[in-house]
């Protein structure tokens, strides 16, 4: 298995940006599908992307198409998730996770998943 490891969140106004990254220990990184997943308080734990292991590929939840991109350097073992006009719906704590299922939206297809971090958006 890979270990993971996100960081980049913060507190940021709505309408900003953050740029999260995960970055992966081991030598497989390039073998795995990643996702991005968020957990609000008191909510279920939620999809927010997936990207492929050469990322030709991605997928998005529909509540953040068009303003998330997700990306990957294979080279550097590090998925990132660039987040563009935040919104006070999208706090939460993200979690990168590393599967083998290209854009599922079920947490138990991923084997692997980082400590999280926190991404608050004020209005």
């Amino acid at each position: 298995q890979v270990q993971l490891s996100e960081s980049g969140g913060g507190l940021v106004q709505a309408g900003g940006s953050l740029r999260l990254s995960c970055a992966a220990s081991g030598r497989t990184f390039s073998s795995y599908a990643m996702g991005w997943f968020r957990q609000a308080p008191g909510k279920e734990r939620e999809f927010v992307g997936g990207i492929s292991w050469s990322g030709q590929s991605t997928s998005y939840a529909d509540s953040v198409k068009g303003r998330f991109t997700m990306s990957r350097d294979n080279a550097k073992n590090t998925a990132y998730l660039q987040m563009n006009s935040l919104k006070v719906d999208d706090t939460a704590v993200y979690y990168c996770a590393a599967g083998f299922v290209l854009g599922s939206m079920r947490p138990t297809d991923y084997t692997s998943w980082g400590q999280g971090t926190q991404v608050t958006v004020s209005s």
